[in-house]
């Protein structure tokens, strides 16, 4: 697909969806349609305030078989991904977002191959030798440590050139109250209010509707902030209390680490199972790899963690370890070129309109 083509067809579409009005309750994508027109900065923002409930779509009185052939959440979800190449750094990273399952084993062989090494060289210079137990038996704590940071602070570098580029290119001329405005946008980043389609819900796999991938949402995000307060409480039990992994089972990193890992399982299958049963007509295929690699990339992540737990006591726990850390390389080493991408760009979209709706009011 050409570059141009995203955005013209979205164009086409917008400009009928201007005149029809039908869908105008749906969501704010159709209320900021109707008073701007649809410039390549306004069609990017509108990309990404779709959340893609495909309400309207199902409403549609011109979606295909008829001739205008209107499929707004298809055409919004090709240009999201247009947006998210547009925007990548480094740009050599395209193909990665393109082909994201040869990324997924790329990252994952890589990863693979980098932790072997590392306990290579911890066991030839003896890194590991003042605290020789658990899992620092195979890889010293340094090295471990090292796996994950330095993949995660290029990832944020990434990130954050990727997601300030599309900030400047929709933000409002006179855009005041940043920290005020952040705060009455966060309830709606946090609850996912626009993943409720017009509010029955949104049409996840076919005409019905439901909250499938609001909930999914939410238990992804939980699942992920576990893992987060598994990982904070590790590193104060180790640095602080001078306590060495693996802990005991009745202990808040496992218990964090368990709660995360079944969440974040239980989000990635449901996930996977919507985009492999749903209707395929409103969505964009290569979109849909893009989401279907991420949920198996964060699959494999939690349940290596989880059999990593289940076998850290066993002959099993050197190599369950480096399978761990290798997919958690992949994860931070491949954020800025995977679905993980959407959660900032969405941010900023709801941003964006807080501020305008904010400044038509003249607060």
């Amino acid at each position: 697909m050409s570059v141009a083509k995203p955005f013209s067809e979205a164009q086409r579409m917008l400009r009928i969806c201007a005149i029809c009005n039908y869908c105008n309750g749906f969501c704010p994508v159709f209320e900021v349609n109707v008073h701007h027109p649809p410039t390549a900065a306004t069609l990017a923002h509108l990309a990404h305030l779709c959340h893609g409930c495909r309400n309207c779509f199902y409403a549609c009185q011109y979606a295909p078989p008829h001739v205008f052939a209107v499929n707004l959440p298809r055409a919004l979800a090709e240009l999201r991904h247009q947006v998210y190449l547009d925007r990548v750094w480094p740009p050599a990273g395209r193909w990665l977002l393109d082909y994201p399952f040869a990324a997924l084993l790329l990252a994952l062989t890589s990863g693979w191959l980098l932790v072997l090494l590392a306990i290579l060289v911890g066991t030839a210079f003896d890194l590991g030798a003042p605290m020789q137990t658990g899992f620092y038996r195979v890889l010293p704590w340094g090295l471990m440590s090292l796996i994950g940071a330095l993949p995660l602070a290029w990832s944020g570098l990434a990130l954050a050139i990727q997601w300030g580029r599309h900030w400047r290119s929709i933000r409002p001329p006179q855009a005041r109250g940043l920290m005020r405005a952040w705060w009455r946008t966060l309830p709606a980043i946090l609850s996912l209010s626009h993943l409720s389609g017009g509010g029955v819900g949104c049409n996840d796999r076919d005409a019905g509707f439901s909250q499938a991938r609001r909930r999914l949402h939410q238990a992804l995000f939980a699942g992920l902030a576990f893992c987060l307060a598994a990982t904070l409480t590790a590193a104060l039990y180790h640095h602080a209390l001078g306590l060495s992994a693996p802990y005991p089972v009745l202990s808040l990193p496992v218990f964090f680490g368990t709660a995360g890992g079944v969440l974040v399982c239980a989000a990635t299958l449901g996930f996977s199972w919507l985009g492999l049963t749903g209707d395929p007509e409103p969505r964009a295929p290569r979109a849909s790899h893009l989401d279907l690699a991420f949920a198996a990339l964060l699959l494999i992540v939690a349940a290596s963690g989880l059999a990593l737990l289940l076998g850290r006591a066993s002959a099993w726990m050197p190599g369950l370890l480096a399978i761990h850390l290798s997919s958690v390389w992949a994860l931070f080493a491949l954020l800025p070129y995977s679905k993980f991408l959407h959660a900032g760009y969405r941010a900023l979209a709801l941003l964006q309109e807080s501020l305008t709706e904010h400044e038509t009011r003249g607060d």
